[in-house]
Formats: structure tokens, sequence, C-alpha cells
């Protein structure tokens, strides 16, 4: 609707639009500021030039079938919409079902990596948030026509794998019955008792408890708690409904290192001082030279993520899109100087940078797992207050914000509850539809038949705000703010619900009228929550 309407305009009066929703419903449906940023050209008031815009599109033939009224006010153009074009769109909308708003494929591809959490622990409440944001933004961009590429980056090579190797290997010698010191770095916890006990059964006591064969030991539980660990990330993603199209392994990527690093070489990317390998990151914007090579010889980790960028950019997509935690603002400058040196247009690299979690249970900090050591699990979370309710709230915020919740909230079934509030919408369209199709003639046949001309105020900005989905979706993903959509679908339920209290429907002459109003709220509903990875409900 609102690019049907922006296209017609810009044909019409030959210079760009934009629109804008006024703040007075009794405006219009929408607002342009057009002459004022004409101004300065046409050498006249805006005033002036917004009364000769709308008359020259008062008479245009195809204007006035999509417009009941173009007026200038104060400057401003103001558009109110003809009832009969609405209604079209209702039409076209409940015949679409959930392709409503949905886009043909388009020729862009985006290569999206997210989560990327290091396989050393379950994942904890931080990591919730950029999975959830980052799976929900691969669901939009693929409704609206994008090819995206959603990747999960395992860091399963160097210090970190070590460590957990060691952790575990020492737990075990504690289990049984040794005096064991833990080095600090060590990763403690529940899960690596857990651990401890699974690498008991499937290697047996005699193996594990040789000291003769120690550092083989650690390599090998290192690998064995990894892949144990990484299985578990899958399924608490599976349970988040985050779906990943490949997991690719740091050290599948150890092979091409040689070859990434001599291609630095060869550009004059990388020099050499106090015997190590630096990065020239400092000429593409960062701070400081990185070192990528140390003095034995050993690859630090950054050298790790650039070959892993250097297959990813390989693989030829239109844009790649990283989201990370704050604590990785560092990171962008870096990476995209070795792009830049590896003969990559860096520009292509979008990075989100995901702001802290605070969690609160009834007003106090909520419980640390004993499983985890010393963060919330994901699971926990999960289990508490289920899929939907995470997954909506963690939407409900800009990704750069911090974010503070109570689970407590969450778990009331009143409009405080905001996924409740909005599946209870949705339930209460669906049994006032069940109800009417129980009568012997209905059908939803009967119900499309209908027109939505002459609507109340109130029923006609709801159906204009149903028949919006199309302009969010599309807001939201160019803005990278999936909050808009959280936004709109609470206010378009807030809207459902004052229009369900203030006006009887069934058994009415309206009947038919409304509740063909009320399939296409719920349609719109139904394909906003879709898109947040949520089913929405049809009964409460």
């Amino acid at each position: 609707m609102h690019q049907a309407i922006k296209t017609l305009l810009e044909r019409v009066l030959g210079v760009e639009i934009i629109l804008e929703h006024p703040k007075d419903r009794d405006l219009g449906h929408y607002a342009s500021v057009v002459a004022f940023s004409l101004a300065k050209s046409y050498q006249k008031a805006p005033k002036l030039i917004a009364l000769e815009l709308a008359e020259r599109l008062q008479q245009n033939a195809e204007c006035q079938k999509v417009f009941a009224r173009i007026e200038a006010l104060n400057g401003y153009i103001n558009f109110t919409l003809q009832e009969s074009f609405l209604d079209a769109l209702c039409n076209e909308a409940l015949a679409l079902g959930q392709d409503f708003g949905k886009e043909q494929a388009k020729q862009e591809s985006i290569y999206l990596e997210f989560v990327s959490a290091n396989p050393t622990g379950p994942l904890h409440i931080g990591h919730a948030r950029g999975a959830i944001f980052g799976d929900s933004l691969c669901r939009l961009g693929r409704f609206l026509g994008f090819k995206m590429h959603p990747e999960y980056y395992v860091n399963d090579l160097g210090v970190q794998i070590k460590t957990l190797g060691l952790s575990v290997f020492l737990k075990i010698q504690e289990l049984g019955g040794l005096g064991v010191v833990y080095p600090e770095g060590c990763y403690q916890g529940g899960y690596i008792v857990e651990l401890a006990n699974m690498a008991l059964e499937h290697f047996g006591k005699a193996r594990l408890y040789d000291q003769s064969q120690k550092e083989a030991c650690i390599a090998e539980l290192g690998e064995f708690a990894k892949n144990c660990m990484l299985v578990e990330i899958q399924e608490s993603l599976e349970e988040l409904g985050v779906c990943m199209d490949a997991y690719v392994s740091e050290k599948a990527m150890f092979e091409h290192q040689e070859r990434v690093f001599r291609c630095l070489q060869e550009a004059n990317g990388i020099y050499e001082s106090e015997g190590k390998m630096w990065l020239k990151s400092s000429a593409f914007g960062d701070e400081k030279d990185r070192v990528v090579r140390k003095a034995d010889g050993s690859f630090t980790y950054i050298a790790g993520d650039i070959t892993y960028h250097d297959y990813k950019f390989a693989q030829n997509y239109d844009r790649y899109i990283n989201i990370f935690g704050a604590d990785h603002h560092g990171y962008v400058a870096r990476i995209k100087a070795a792009l830049q040196f590896l003969g990559y247009d860096s520009h292509k690299l979008e990075v989100l940078l995901v702001q802290m979690v605070a969690l609160l249970q009834e007003g106090k900090p909520y419980k640390m797992s004993k499983r985890a050591g010393n963060f919330v699990l994901l699971k926990d979370v999960l289990q508490d207050i289920g899929k939907d309710a995470l997954r909506f709230v963690f939407l409900s915020k800009k990704l750069d914000t911090h974010l503070e919740f109570d689970v407590a909230s969450l778990q009331k079934q009143d409009s405080s509850n905001p996924i409740f509030y909005i599946h209870y919408a949705n339930a209460r369209i669906h049994t006032l539809l069940n109800k009417f199709l129980e009568k012997p003639t209905a059908s939803l046949a009967t119900i499309n038949a209908n027109s939505l001309e002459n609507l109340p105020s109130a029923p006609a900005h709801l159906l204009f705000n149903a028949l919006n989905l199309p302009k969010v979706l599309q807001s939201a993903f160019e803005d990278r703010e999936l909050q808009k959509i959280c936004d709109y679908l609470q206010n378009l339920a807030a809207n459902f619900h004052s229009f369900y209290n203030a006006h009887r429907i069934l058994d009415t002459p309206q009947e038919l009228k409304y509740l063909k109003l009320c399939r296409m709220v719920s349609l719109s509903l139904t394909i906003g929550l879709k898109i947040l990875g949520i089913e929405a409900k049809t009964k409460m």
C-alpha cells in the first residue's frame, strides 16, 4: 500500500516523495513535506507550492481512484484514501493469505553470521538476544525475497578448547579422589561434572587416570567435550526456534591460514616487528596495528577470524552481516582492514552489536544456574517463560540498547504481558469466526464478499493499521530494527481490543463487515508473529 501510493505520487509529480502518518488521524492517512524541499528550487513559499501540487494531484484521474481527499495545509499535503481502495487492498490481502506482504525473490544475497558462541559451555541468556535477532532477521529477509544464509562459526580451535579439556581432565581426577588445583581460567560449574562423567563412560577409567597419557588425554577430552557442548548448543537453539543453514568449524578453516597469510604479505598488509607479524589495520581506521602471528610462529585469534572472512567473502554474496556482542566493537575495523588487503570490498560487511541483558525475577536478580556456574542458562529461562515470550521481549527493544526485563511479568496472563495480549487478540477473532461458522449457511466466502466501505472511524483506522504491515516489515528490515514489528503488533492488538470492547459484532447488521475486518487483523497478527518466530494462537 505505502509503496504503491508513493510510486503513484512520484510518477504524477516527477519528484521524490516521503510519506508520513499524521499524528491527527482526522488529517488523513498520509502526509508529505515535499513542498518544503522544493521551496528553494521553485523560489516560492511551501504553502503556495503545496497548494499547486495538491491541485495537480486532484485533477489526475488515477489519483481520483485512490484518494478521497488531497488537501494542502500550511505547506503539508495530506492524503485520505478512498474506502473502495482500502477494501480492494483487503480483498487482495485475504486472497493472498500468509503471502500478504511477501515479495518476489530478489537477486540480492545476504550471508548472516550470528550466535557463534564458544562451544565450551551451554548457551546462556546473553547469547539468546543475538540468536533470536539473527533468526528473525533471516526470516524477515526471506519473506522480503532475499537469499539469506544463516551460519554459526564454531570456535573449536585454540586456547579455549585446551582449557576445556584440562577442566574436564582435572574434574575426572577430582572425582577419582585425587587432590587437584584448578589453574585460573578453568571452566567450572555442574556441566563440567556432567562432561567428566560422560568422558569416563566413553573412554574408561584406565585411560583417563593414566598420568603418563595426560597431555594426550587432555587433547582428546577437549575434542570430546567440545562435541558434546556443540550438540547441546544446537538443541538449545532448536528449542528457541533458531535454525542455521550451516555450522562452520574454525579447525577446518585453519588449513587455509597459510594461504591467507601469504595473500596479506603479497598485498603489503602485514609487516614484521619484535619477532611478530602485524596486520596494518591502522591504515583502515583501527586504533593500532594487530598481531596476527606470534614470535613462536603460532597464529592469534584474529588470524582465524580473517581466514573465516576470506572463506565467507569467497562465496560471493552481495552483503555480509555479523551479529556480535557489544564487546566486539573494536573487532570491526581490523577485520575490514584485512578484507581490503585481501582484495574484497569491506563495505559489504555490516556488523550489528548486541547490548547486554539484565534478567530479574520479581524485581530481584535472576538466580544464577548452579549447572552453569556464574551465569543464567538459556534453557532455564525457556522453561520459566517459554519460547514465545522470550523471543518477543528480546526483539522488543533496539539491538544496541540495554535490555532489562522481569521474568515474572511475562508469566502473567493479562495485558501487562505483551505477547499474551497479542495472542489474546488473535484468539478472540478466531472465537468470533468459529461461532459465526456454526451457522448453517455461514462461510468465509460470505464474509469476504462484503464491502468495507462506510466504516465508522475506529474500525476504519483498524483496517488501515492492519493493511500497513508490509510497510512496517520493509522498514524493520532496512533499518535492522525488528522492534518496529513488535511495536506494530502491540498497537494493532490494542486497537483491536478497543474495537472489540466498543462494538458488538455477531448477530448485528454489521456482522459480516466486522468479521471481514477481524480476518484482516488476524492475518497481519499471524504473519508478523511468524516472522518473529512465534506461532499465533487461535485459542487461549
